[in-house]
């Protein structure tokens, strides 16, 4: 049992570090700049242990586009030790983060939705990647006002996520503290209005 556990816990460490080599080159040179020789040397690893995991450099970016997609998911998870109302407060400022308004993770973000624009793989990770981030943002609004339609919670988290975006894409001009709080108290305020009339 204990070598088999090493020896996983082994794998998942290499592979991550694979990933996240992958991650660093893309945020900055974007896709040009990943091969498997780049991926590995950046790695630390053998050239033979990145192809033993991934078959060829799409597979590789798919996987990094993945693990970007699960991040986001943690983004909007619900965290049941708060009340709903907090949980949803709790994701909005998430996405404000110190380490997503650094310029290697805003620069990866426009490398990644670059490459949703240049590849069908690409945009297809891209597009059901957004659908879940979306339908985990519309859940928590939906948590946070039971009395709101569904079609009104989803559009709600969509207007939240273009907020989000342009924050994201104004951080890398250096933009001050109290705009990104703003941009905060506008995504709340989107989310607790009350219901719109029909």
């Amino acid at each position: 049992m204990g070598i088999n556990t090493v020896n996983s816990g082994e794998q998942i460490d290499r592979q991550s570090r694979i990933l996240e080599a992958a991650l660093d080159l893309l945020s900055r040179h974007g896709i040009s700049g990943v091969s498997m020789r780049a991926v590995a040397r950046e790695a630390g690893v053998a050239l033979g242990l990145v192809n033993y995991y991934f078959d060829d450099k799409m597979s590789l970016v798919r996987a990094a586009l993945h693990s970007v997609d699960e991040h986001d998911l943690r983004l909007v998870a619900p965290d049941p030790s708060l009340a709903p109302d907090e949980q949803l407060r709790k994701a909005l400022h998430r996405v404000a983060g110190a380490e997503l308004l650094t310029t290697r993770y805003l620069s990866l973000r426009l490398h990644l939705w670059a490459l949703a624009q240049a590849h069908e793989d690409f945009a297809l990770i891209n597009a059901a990647a957004f659908d879940r981030y979306l339908d985990g943002l519309a859940a928590l609004v939906s948590n946070a006002n039971p009395a709101l339609p569904p079609e009104e919670c989803r559009d709600r988290a969509a207007d939240i996520v273009v907020v989000q975006n342009g924050m994201w894409l104004t951080a890398l001009l250096g933009i001050d503290k109290a705009a990104i709080q703003r941009s905060i108290a506008r995504t709340e305020q989107i989310a607790f209005a009350p219901p719109r009339d029909n």
